[in-house]
């Protein structure tokens, strides 16, 4: 197992100031004392109750109860192990992570997979020139993409076959595993629907593109059938490289555009057929909903995205699923509005590149999008109707945190509607102080239940006596807050065989050891190996506040309420404790 150094990851947590490795991914706006907030990456959220600590270098979630410090904010926003973590900070630190001689097993089996998915998607686009791929090529010819597009996108041929490509990687060394464990392949069945012992291929008479990411990497793929049938796109289902809703077809390429925009599509071949029209900047979301991790994607890299899906029922709710989601992250959505003309590619081979790019530049606000979708599903020439559409044009409407956007649309609504614009007025505010009002005990509810949650969220964390533990949670937010406390534990001659979690203990001892070596114990170098479920749980237990104001009197507290626990729990014998209370009332009067 790779090991690295603690005190490389102490120079690396060092370097990696929190607020600027997590403002790079989530827009922090409001600042409270030392604390950040912003939209939770992590789960969709309306009002922020994500926090980055700039004094205690860690962040957390009130609403999810994710956190942890820096390098576990990298392993979840990236969907990456412990070591690639290290990896991505230590390069955004211009540091050289150290090796050993025992290698990670976990990043061996990562870059075999990553191999495989290379040697596959050159094997793919060789067979495209084979006679067997004729059908591909005519396809690619139909649709109009030229050879400079195939070499580009590195689009490939998966013939009607059930073992080409799993013989031809077999031959290059790798093993049948590692071919199941890519998505590659599928181990085969016999009829009663045991394991035969054999594989086949996964895809089969699909025209091949491979799913690169932002390094380089072919992390999976996306494979588009020739003739009808279902699905049309064919994704690589999740594998130790690949994550559908973490990942965005042709971001690889879509990055390096002078636009501050992107243009989202539903297909693949939509996106290859802009970028040969002069749109480098379009991506599109593999055949899935649009997903939060796929928002967070794009808003790393622009500031506008506009959404250009099929002018269809199915493309219509897909618009609609992804506004909001979007919306969250702070960028400018607009939406493109097709007509009758079909998908993306369709319009650009009936209108041209000029078109395009003007439907782009004028391309609907979302909030007008919304609007007519609203008007258009209610009859206008009825009463009932009016007040139906008045009624989700007004939701809408209250849900804008701009006074100037629920005015201006406020006034369209009005005219539509055939009413007044002071009613309007009226029937938002009234909506506006609601859902502000529910907003508000949400978030007070979320932090008062996560305040005087005692459990652990993780069950391989609870505690086996809650109201020790609740005690030796204190003990650790002392000592990491004042590390001279431990001489009051010494001479207390308190140890870490009175916790009753095995997890505070392991907290406990690592902070003894660093104090021990002189070292610093602030939360994130204590974080910086932990498990992503510990960091939660440790940054929810920081999170905490003290009762008393002397910390001296707080730690003595929390001892004794471990220590009469421990007589209740182990013991449970009422002599026993009822001397050791005796004992203690001596104690403090031989100190008056």
């Amino acid at each position: 197992m790779r090991t690295i150094p603690d005190s490389f990851l102490d120079e690396l947590v060092s370097r990696s100031d929190i607020y600027d490795v997590v403002s790079g991914y989530v827009r922090l706006t409001k600042r409270s004392g030392a604390n950040v907030f912003g939209l939770c990456p992590f789960h969709n959220e309306k009002t922020p109750s994500f926090t980055v600590n700039t004094e205690k270098q860690f962040y957390h979630c009130f609403g999810c109860q994710k956190g942890g410090g820096v390098i576990n904010f990298i392993k979840e926003i990236e969907n990456v192990p412990f070591i690639d973590a290290v990896e991505i900070l230590a390069k955004r630190a211009n540091m050289t992570v150290p090796t050993t001689d025992a290698d990670n097993e976990l990043t061996e089996k990562r870059q075999r997979i990553l191999n495989l998915n290379r040697d596959a998607a050159r094997y793919f686009h060789e067979l495209l020139k084979s006679p067997l791929s004729q059908p591909a090529r005519d396809y690619l010819v139909k649709r109009g993409i030229g050879k400079a597009m195939v070499k580009r996108f590195g689009i490939g041929f998966a013939p009607e076959s059930w073992n080409l490509l799993t013989e031809a990687m077999t031959r290059k060394g790798y093993k049948t595993e590692e071919l199941i464990e890519a998505g590659l392949a599928n181990p085969s069945k016999s009829k009663s629907g045991e394991a035969a012992g054999g594989i086949y291929d996964v895809f089969r008479n699909r025209l091949m593109f491979p799913v690169i990411d932002t390094r380089g990497n072919v992390i999976g793929f996306s494979g588009r059938i020739l003739d009808a049938g279902e699905p049309k796109y064919l994704n690589s289902r999740d594998t130790l490289v690949y994550n559908k809703r973490r990942s965005l077809f042709a971001l690889n390429l879509a990055k390096k555009t002078k636009s501050d925009t992107l243009i989202l599509v539903e297909g693949n071949i939509d996106v290859v057929a802009l970028h040969q029209a002069g749109f480098d900047n379009t991506v599109a979301s593999l055949g899935t909903a649009l997903t939060p991790e796929q928002a967070q994607l794009i808003s790393r890299h622009v500031s506008k995205v506009v959404l250009a899906y099929d002018p269809d029922e199915g493309g219509r709710k897909a618009v609609l699923r992804a506004i909001p989601i979007l919306e969250k992250t702070g960028m400018h959505v607009t939406v493109i509005d097709l007509g009758a003309s079909g998908d993306p590619d369709d319009y650009i081979k009936k209108h041209g590149p000029e078109a395009f790019e003007l439907l782009v530049e004028r391309g609907d606000d979302h909030i007008e999008y919304q609007l007519l979708n609203i008007k258009n599903n209610h009859d206008l020439t009825t009463d009932s109707g009016r007040l139906s559409y008045l009624g989700s044009a007004t939701d809408l409407l209250s849900s804008l945190t701009s006074a100037p956007q629920r005015e201006v649309y406020g006034s369209r609504v009005a005219n539509i509607a055939d009413i007044s614009i002071d009613a309007v007025k009226t029937e938002v505010n009234k909506k506006l102080r609601n859902r502000e009002t529910k907003q508000k005990k949400e978030f007070e509810k979320r932090v008062t239940r996560s305040a005087g949650r005692n459990q652990p969220q993780d069950k391989s964390l609870r505690y086996e006596n809650e109201y020790s533990a609740i005690a030796e949670e204190g003990v650790i937010r002392l000592i990491i807050k004042d590390p001279s406390l431990m001489s009051v534990l010494s001479e207390k001659q308190f140890s870490e065989t009175e916790f009753t979690s095995d997890f505070l203990r392991k907290i406990y001892l690592k902070i003894s050891k660093r104090i021990a070596d002189n070292k610093n114990t602030d939360p994130a170098l204590l974080m910086a190996d932990l498990e992503s479920f510990e960091t939660s749980h440790l940054t929810n237990i920081l999170q905490k506040p003290e009762a008393m104001q002397s910390i001296d009197i707080a730690l003595s507290e929390y001892i004794e309420k471990i220590r009469i626990e421990k007589f209740k729990d182990r013991q449970r014998d009422e002599s026993a404790l009822l001397e050791y209370m005796a004992q203690k009332r001596l104690l403090r009067e031989e100190k008056k």
